[in-house]
């Protein structure tokens, strides 16, 4: 994930009132804190696992049931070759300043962001950060000392491990779920039959070793994505772009990130490909997937955008990527990305690997194609070169494939460990054939959305927070949408009778029967029960009272949580009624 942007506006105190809520209510709250906390740990708690494993249904549904697609669970823990490959060793890295005074050591680029109109300072090469810290004498967060003549370093994220006892491999705990699907491509291929496009989902825990999180779930340094892996053929397949040509999108290019006077623009998936705004017609394709997902769960349109990143700023695997990010006071935070990853991936490991990570593609019929190939003289190349022959060989082989001009002279040359050999060309046996092909294997390219389900969950709780007043009493609720609510329904008695709590207990039990969240609250009087209800986002609350158990079928009093509108509803119905309401096919209005 990339970085929060600052948005215009002076940020309001939702984000304080929701994290006090959050704790109180049991959404999430700092791990550990009978040992004082750890920063960027956070546990979720009864309200917060509910919503979190809704928000991760909701997702599995459209991304993976919807779209056709497998899922994967693969280890947290890889060893240390899958990250050599895959160049998070080398380019998994943020930029650091540590404090002179305090020892305190902080994210270069936050330091600018928070204190400068630099809105991406993520994408700015270390020199010129250490010039923006040194010509705005930026301080200290922590202790006001000055940063100016302070080095800014790389940092790698990734947790360092060992596999196993001893003389133990290194490891590291993924900082994607992404390398758990590509490492196994050899086996997937063969499930899904050789046939491309195919695309593997995981929804899985992350790491990364965040030089200072902050802002309490939003950046942390364990936390949960969900993942989608899209494996095409670039000169064949081709996305449905119909299905979301309509899709109306808020879009912020960086052509408009970079102009003086630049601003988003409100356009949609079809004209934004014609006019070259997305330039990927499978990028655009998940965007158009993605946006009203993002409304079905709660995610306010009127805070949301999609925003490309900049040159600088993108993943080193990235030919381009595409932000989706929510306004949450004042702040605008990545939620996911949208990258055209290529063969980057693929080809990487099957480098380092030596195993295959193609796919055959047929021809529709057989061609006679020239291909240039070499048969090398072992008897000469034994002598000459000793252990290193089949590494020649090797070389030979690659550079025929590549450009087979360079076997027209007397001698051929080629490079070994970095340094140069000529080899005479009538001993390496090099010749150009007529052969006849069914098919080519071909390196697949990948289409990569990844979510990133905490920072999800905080948006969807933080565009849900409400604030009113209910017969003259302040009201705070949260107006979460049904489908991903932790509890949808609230049963309860009216006041404290034994036969009016059997009766509750009983229609609680039938609720939960049909498949709905119930929740059973008889503690204190009813006004107060509806309040607790509100503040954990409750859409339903279903009191029980004398009419429901001395008349036949007398009925229950159901309460919308958003408007407090009542309405009486058999018992009978109560519960295909309520499962009506939850899938969509029924507004509590028209009851």
């Amino acid at each position: 994930m990339s970085d929060d942007h600052q948005a215009a506006g002076e940020s309001d105190p939702t984000s304080e009132k929701l994290v006090e809520l959050a704790k109180r209510r049991g959404y999430f709250f700092q791990s550990s804190g009978a040992y004082g906390g750890v920063g960027g740990f956070y546990t979720f708690g009864p309200q917060g696992a509910a919503l979190k494993g809704n928000v991760e249904d909701a997702w599995r549904d459209r991304f993976a049931v919807a779209e056709g697609n497998m899922e994967i669970d693969a280890p947290t823990i890889m060893p240390e070759p899958v990250f050599e490959a895959s160049g998070h060793l080398d380019g998994f890295d943020d930029m650091l300043v540590e404090c002179p005074e305090c020892g305190e050591s902080h994210r270069a680029d936050h330091v600018v962001e928070d204190n400068t109109e630099y809105e991406d300072a993520e994408s700015l090469p270390i020199p010129e950060v250490e010039e923006v810290i040194a010509e705005y004498e930026l301080v200290c967060p922590n202790c006001g000392a000055g940063l100016a003549d302070q080095d800014v370093e790389t940092f790698n994220l990734m947790f360092a491990t060992n596999i196993g006892p001893g003389d133990s491999d290194p490891g590291y705990m993924r900082p994607e779920t992404a390398q758990g699907i590509f490492v196994e491509f050899p086996r997937l291929k063969e499930y899904a039959r050789n046939q491309l496009p195919f695309g593997v989902t995981q929804i899985g825990r992350a790491y990364r070793n965040e030089i200072s999180p902050r802002r309490s779930i939003i950046r942390t340094r364990e936390f949960t994505q969900a993942e989608l892996e899209y494996f095409i053929d670039p000169e064949e397949d081709e996305p449905d772009l119909e299905a979301v040509a309509d899709v109306e999108v808020t879009l912020y290019p960086a052509s408009e990130q970079n102009a003086d006077d630049g601003s988003e623009i409100r356009t949609t998936i079809g004209e934004a490909i014609e006019e070259g705004i997305i330039t990927s017609p499978w990028v655009a394709y998940f965007l158009g997937v993605a946006k009203p997902w993002y409304e079905a769960v709660g995610v306010d349109m009127d805070r949301f955008r999609f925003r490309q990143h900049l040159s600088g700023e993108r993943a080193h695997y990235a030919a381009d990527c595409w932000d989706a990010e929510s306004e949450v006071d004042g702040n605008w935070i990545e939620m996911a990305g949208f990258a055209y990853r290529s063969d980057y991936d693929l080809s990487k490991h099957a480098e380092h690997s030596g195993d295959r990570f193609t796919v055959f593609r047929q021809y529709d019929e057989p061609k006679t194609v020239e291909r240039a190939t070499v048969d090398p003289d072992m008897s000469y190349l034994g002598p000459e070169f000793g252990g290193d022959a089949q590494a020649v060989v090797d070389e030979l082989e690659a550079l025929a494939a590549r450009d087979r001009e360079a076997f027209e002279g007397d001698t051929v040359e080629i490079d070994l460990e970095g340094e140069s050999h000529e080899i005479p060309v009538e001993q390496t046996g090099f010749a150009v054939e007529e052969q006849t092909e069914a098919g080519e294997h071909i390196t697949p390219h990948v289409i990569e959305p990844s979510f990133g389900v905490d920072r999800l969950v905080y948006t969807v709780l933080h565009h849900a927070y409400r604030e009113d007043e209910v017969s003259g009493e302040d009201r705070t609720f949260l107006e979460l949408e049904p489908e991903v609510a932790p509890t949808f329904v609230g049963v309860f008695p009216l006041q404290t009778d034994d036969e009016l709590e059997a009766e509750a207990q009983t229609i609680a039990a039938e609720l939960r029967e049909a498949g709905l969240s119930v929740t059973y609250d008889d503690s204190g009087n009813i006004g107060r029960r509806y309040r607790r209800q509100d503040e954990v986002g409750t859409p339903f609350c279903v009191t029980v009272d004398y009419e429901s158990i001395e008349q036949e079928d007398g009925g229950v009093t159901v309460r919308e949580r958003d408007s407090t509108d009542q309405k009486r509803l058999p018992i009978d119905d109560l519960a295909e009624t309520l499962s009506a309401i939850r899938a969509g096919d029924l507004e509590f209005e028209e009851l």
